[in-house]
C-alpha cells in the first residue's frame, strides 16, 4: 500500500488544493491530508480543528483520503504515519525552486525514506492561493471560482461570527 502525506495550512482549502488531493488520490492508495499551522504566518481565519472538519466534510465519501492535524516538520509526520512520500503542489517556477530545496532537506532528514512528489494544479487553479482567496473575500467579492461551496459557506459563517452579522 502506497501512502502519501499532503501537508498544508489549508486556511482555507482552495480548489487548487482539492485538485492536488484528487490527483494524488488517483495515483496512490491513501492520501493523508495533514492540516498544519504555518509558524511563519499570523493567526489564520480558521482554527486547526475547523480546517480539519471542513476537509473531512469535503472528502467524507472518499475512502482513501484521511485527514489529520499535526505540528512540527512534515517529514517527521510522514515517517510517523508510514508515508512513502510527501505531496507538494506546484503553481509556478518560484514554487519549484523552493520545493527542490525542501525535498533535499526532507530526504536527508528521513535518511532517504521519504521522497517528494510534485503535482501540478490544473491550469485554472495555478494562480489560486489561500491568501489570495482571503484577500478577495475581505473585499466582498465572489470567491466561488476558487473554493468549494462548503468552504465559502464556512467563510461567510466565520465572518458573520466575527463581525456580528446575521
Amino acid at each position: 500500500m502506497t501512502k502519501v502525506l499532503y501537508p498544508g495550512s489549508f486556511d482555507p482549502i482552495t480548489k487548487g488544493h482539492m485538485n492536488i488531493i484528487e490527483q494524488a488520490s488517483d495515483l496512490f492508495d491513501e492520501v493523508v491530508v495533514t492540516v498544519m499551522q504555518n509558524p511563519s504566518k499570523k493567526e489564520g481565519m480558521f482554527t486547526l480543528e475547523e480546517r480539519m472538519e471542513i476537509i473531512k466534510e469535503l472528502y467524507h465519501r472518499m475512502n482513501n483520503i484521511k485527514v489529520i492535524a499535526a505540528t512540527g516538520a512534515a517529514v517527521d509526520v510522514a515517517m510517523l504515519n508510514e508515508c512513502k512520500a510527501i505531496i507538494r503542489g506546484l503553481r509556478s517556477l518560484s514554487d519549484y525552486d523552493y520545493e527542490v530545496q525542501l525535498q533535499q532537506i526532507n530526504k536527508e532528514i528521513s535518511n532517504n525514506k521519504v521522497n517528494t512528489v510534485c503535482l501540478f494544479a490544473d491550469k485554472e487553479y495555478q494562480f489560486v492561493s489561500s491568501s489570495m482567496v482571503k484577500e478577495v473575500f475581505k473585499l466582498d467579492k465572489d470567491i466561488s471560482n476558487y473554493v468549494d461551496p462548503v468552504v465559502q459557506n464556512q467563510m461567510i459563517k466565520k465572518r458573520d461570527e466575527v463581525y456580528g452579522r446575521s
